[in-house]
């Protein structure tokens, strides 16, 4: 895997381990990498990064060679967005992000690198988060190392994720915060509760809609423990419809009513904002068309 750089006229002359670290915001153990790969090149030229002084307009290149032990399948998958840093696709529920103990089982993870074989991409999986199984919507996932890392170092928030969901029930107050901190349930592998000695988790939530069933709610995350909605909903006497594990009912909706619907974020290299739109599937559309409508195109399309 190639990477290409070219320093901004608007920077002065600087270490290459500086341009790298402050400028692409690389790791420590990338620049290791890098330091040590035999590959690096300023203009063309081979040369010791270590010692090298970029300068305003120089084109810097090197080549990390990246393995995988997962299988490209052609399997479909749903693009939102993409460019040479980024990609953004839109998960069914049903499917795996990562493959776990059952490696036959065909996953996210191996559609995209499916994909990336097929386009000429010699790229592995960066994802930069995850969703659960029957969750569906968008997932960010990163082309670079460096990107994956600037998007997720230090646990800081550097994209937004929003979401909608179905409830049982109506939210009081009808839009808030849950401040609640989040641990395992200690007899279960996969269940989550709220206690106090767990981590801190933060959801804000809007009622968009209701009608005497239930509520139309549109989330956004500022923190991403595993269950989190979905524990947050339950903790606050609405479960998700579908989602049995936290008291859900599935009478009308075989999967938690959970769709990842928008990504937003500063682009890692071109700085660009970037707003993406995914609109749910049709298991919850069909339920969504039962409320009032909104003034929200997409979640009808």
């Amino acid at each position: 895997m190639v990477v290409r750089y070219i320093v901004s006229e608007a920077l002065a002359a600087m270490p290459a381990r500086a341009f790298l670290q402050k400028q692409m915001g690389i790791s420590l153990h990338l620049w290791r990498r890098i330091k040590h790969s035999g590959t690096f090149c300023r203009n063309g030229n081979l040369e010791n990064p270590a010692l090298t002084i970029l300068q305003p307009g120089d084109e810097i290149t090197y080549d990390l060679a990246e393995s995988t032990h997962l299988l490209p399948l052609n399997i479909p998958l749903d693009i939102r967005y993409e460019d040479d840093a980024l990609l953004i696709v839109n998960k069914p529920a049903g499917q795996l992000v990562y493959p776990t103990s059952d490696a036959a089982e065909p996953t996210l993870a191996n559609a995209v690198l499916g994909y990336y074989q097929r386009t000429g991409q010699s790229l592995i999986f960066h994802p930069v988060h995850r969703l659960d199984r029957n969750t569906s919507g968008l997932i960010l996932i990163a082309k670079l190392p460096q990107v994956q890392y600037q998007l997720t170092r230090n646990e800081m928030k550097r994209f937004q994720r929003n979401y909608i969901a179905i409830v049982t029930g109506h939210p009081e107050p009808a839009s808030g915060w849950i401040d609640a901190p989040i641990a395992r349930q200690p007899e279960s592998t996969i269940q989550r509760m709220v206690a106090p000695e767990g981590k801190p988790a933060l959801t804000h939530y809007e009622t968009l809609t209701a009608n005497k069933y239930g509520s139309l709610i549109f989330l956004t995350l500022q923190t991403g423990r595993t269950h989190q909605i979905r524990v947050h909903l339950a903790h606050i006497g609405c479960p998700l419809l579908g989602d049995d594990l936290y008291g859900g009912s599935r009478d009308i909706i075989s999967r938690q009513a959970l769709h990842a619907c928008q990504i937003q974020l500063q682009h890692p290299i071109s700085k660009q904002q970037l707003n993406i739109y995914c609109p749910p599937p049709a298991d919850m559309t069909n339920i969504i068309q039962t409320f009032p409508k909104l003034s929200m195109p997409f979640l009808y399309s």
